[in-house]
């Protein structure tokens, strides 16, 4: 898809164009592979070079070694993350499935090609990772990052519903919680300000901000309209 189509710009990463997508999601393949490798993240990255390479061959060449690398461990194995929780080259698996997922949105957005739908588990597992592995630990564990953010909140509730799966967000000054998920079921509230709630792929989309501009949005948003609060998290944890 992006071979010979390397200069358009990505509408949802601003100033990169297909090539320095591309280029991204090799080099961020390869510092997943030196970080399971030497058991601790690079301490120079990229090395020297590195961005030099033309950007298609790059992303073959890095994708076969942290497919390489996978093979050779156990999910369960221990491997340096950026989240205290969890320490294991599952992580990295997980992750790296989700980060190939976003970046080929906005490949397909950046060439104008249809936006392939996601499978609905692989979506399902984005969502919560978004909502749990960034925000909700993000939040808790650099509060002073989401003062201004979360400064005037009223202390408001969301649920996110698709295929059968809730979530339920909490937020306040410096609070942003999250219950349910894939296999739980989430406290009864009586009282949610907005209801979100489409397909597994619309859902992962919009929460990622990959939506296509200028389209409709396929959401159904019940409730307090006003979703800015929950949009700034996000923001946070993923800018």
């Amino acid at each position: 898809m992006v071979p010979g189509h390397l200069d358009p710009l990505v509408p949802t990463c601003p100033e990169w164009t297909v090539g320095n997508l591309v280029q991204h999601v090799a080099t961020t393949y390869l510092h997943k592979v030196a970080t399971m490798r030497d058991g601790a993240f690079p301490s120079e990255w990229p090395p020297p070079g590195l961005n030099d390479e033309e950007p298609v061959a790059l992303l073959d060449r890095a994708y076969a070694e942290l497919v390489e690398e996978f093979s050779r461990r156990e999910p369960e194995e221990f491997s340096k993350t950026w989240y205290e929780p969890d320490q294991s080259v599952g992580f990295w698996i997980r992750r790296m499935a989700q980060e190939t997922v976003i970046h080929r949105i906005d490949a397909e957005l950046g060439v104008g090609a249809p936006v392939a739908p996601v499978p609905d588990d692989l979506a399902i597992d984005g969502i919560d990772e978004l909502l749990k592995v960034f925000v909700a630990y993000d939040a808790k564990k650099c509060p002073d990052d989401y003062t201004e953010a979360l400064a005037e909140s009223p202390g408001r509730s969301y649920t996110i519903n698709t295929a059968g799966v809730e979530w339920l967000v909490g937020t306040s000054p410096g609070s942003f919680t999250v219950g349910g998920g894939p296999g739980m079921t989430v406290p009864a509230f009586s009282n949610v300000d907005t209801a979100i709630s489409g397909s597994p792929t619309a859902i992962l989309r919009w929460v990622w901000n990959r939506e296509t501009p200028a389209a409709p949005s396929p959401l159904t948003i019940k409730g307090q309209p006003d979703l800015t609060e929950l949009r700034r998290c996000i923001t946070v944890a993923t800018q």
